[in-house]
């Protein structure tokens, strides 16, 4: 974790409530309050240029907003930010940079519309900077941290839960959960948490991501641009994310539920049980 006297920009606090109350009727005709998730509009400014709308559950907008600008490469760190500020009255969030946004226009020409629930947008080419990104080798999981990460997951107490409708993702450092993210796209939660990550000083090198959500191109990019080297999904996987996690050596494991799971990738690092 970062010190006291790591730098953080100007942020509001505007974080939405994560369910809503609506009446429904069940098969019986009774009436039944019943939670649902919320689901909001929030449109980045930068620098008072607009450049895209997402749609979430709000629960981390300026987080959020933070790691889209990261996981899109518009920024290299932190430090470039000077505030964000949130406004639901508008549904707008103002994105101040220290210097600017340098190439925009051509980093922003081209988009990649990216699959799944609350469709994503990936700028410019998708697999831009992935054959330079490193991942620390030496980083090891064994079975049971694993297993204790599952179980901590299945425990957690979630919108998903109540409402339904939402992906969920988690930073973790061992079977501890660090932080939890949950949005109506799993492209926004992984945002959420590279912002938080952030600006909380928190390095990628020795901790684990799991999704809810399933393991694509998106999701192993982001991954390995956070540094994190082991992915992990209680889902599947796409073709194309299989071979990029193959390329960047990301250790991938899917339909990881309770004591089961799929070791698709890098396997030098999943320490089985003797």
């Amino acid at each position: 974790m970062g010190g006291p006297g790591r730098y953080r920009p100007a942020l509001t606090e505007k974080a939405r409530p994560a369910t809503y109350t609506v009446e429904a009727y069940d098969e019986t005709g009774a009436a039944v309050a019943t939670p649902i998730a919320g689901e909001h509009p929030l449109t980045i400014y930068v620098d008072k240029r607009e450049l895209v709308t997402l749609m979430t559950l709000g629960a981390a907008p300026e987080a959020l907003a933070i790691g889209f600008l990261r996981n899109q490469r518009l920024v290299d760190s932190i430090d470039e930010i000077v505030s964000v500020q949130v406004d639901w009255e508008v549904n707008a969030v103002a994105v101040t940079t220290r210097n600017g946004l340098a190439d925009l226009e051509k980093k922003t020409e081209k988009r990649t519309a990216t699959t799944g629930c609350g469709q994503g947008t990936v700028f410019g080419d998708l697999m831009a900077d992935v054959e330079s990104i490193r991942l620390d080798d030496g980083m090891r999981i064994d079975e049971e941290t694993l297993f204790g990460l599952l179980n901590a997951v299945r425990t957690h107490e979630s919108i998903y839960k109540q409402a339904g409708a939402v992906h969920g993702c988690a930073l973790a450092q061992g079977a501890d959960i660090l932080t939890f993210v949950e949005d109506v796209g799993r492209h926004n939660a992984v945002d959420a948490i590279a912002g938080w990550m952030w600006l909380e000083g928190v390095e990628g090198h020795d901790k684990i991501f799991y999704t809810t959500g399933r393991l694509t191109s998106e999701m192993v990019i982001k991954a390995a641009q956070m540094r994190v080297p082991v992915l992990v999904s209680r889902s599947g996987l796409t073709k194309m994310g299989h071979e990029i996690a193959s390329q960047v050596g990301i250790t991938m494991i899917g339909r990881a539920v309770g004591k089961h799971y799929l070791l698709f990738t890098g396997a030098h690092r999943l320490v089985k049980r003797g």
